[in-house]
C-alpha cells in the first residue's frame, strides 16, 4: 500500500480511540474489564487521548512523506509504538487487567505492528 493510504489509515484508528476515550470512556473501558470507577480514572483516560490524539496527527499530516530517510526514521517510529502497544496489552491480559473484549487489544496492536514493519520495508 503506499505511504499515503498507509499513513490515513493509521491516523484515522488512532483518533477513532483517542475520540472514544475522550468523550465515552465509560463506556469503552468496560469492555476491556477496565472499571472507571472515579474522576481520577476518567481523567486519566481523557489524558491519554494527548498521546493518542498526537499520534494522529502525526500520522494524518504526514501522509504525503514520499519514501527516503525521513519516511524511514517514521515508519521506524510507529513501529516502536506499536510494538510498545503490544507489549503492554499484552501485559495486562496475561495480568488479568484486560479480560473480554481486551484481548483485541493486543492483535491490534501485532497487526498494526505487521502493517508497519511491511511498510518500513518498502522505504
Amino acid at each position: 500500500m503506499t505511504n499515503k493510504t498507509f499513513l490515513t489509515f493509521h491516523g484515522c484508528i488512532y483518533l477513532v480511540f483517542a475520540l472514544a476515550l475522550f468523550f465515552i470512556p465509560n463506556i469503552m473501558w468496560p469492555m476491556y474489564g477496565v472499571e472507571i470507577n472515579d474522576k481520577y480514572a476518567y481523567f486519566l483516560s481523557q489524558h491519554t487521548t494527548i498521546f493518542l490524539g498526537g499520534i494522529a496527527a502525526i500520522s494524518l499530516l504526514l501522509r504525503d512523506i514520499e519514501a527516503g530517510i525521513t519516511a524511514k526514521k517514521l515508519f521506524t517510529a510507529l513501529l516502536i509504538l506499536n510494538i510498545l502497544g503490544a507489549l503492554i496489552t499484552v501485559y495486562a491480559g496475561v495480568t488479568g487487567i484486560f479480560v473480554g473484549f481486551g484481548w483485541s487489544d493486543p492483535a491490534f496492536f501485532i497487526t498494526l505492528s505487521i502493517f508497519t514493519y511491511l511498510q518500513l520495508k518498502k522505504q
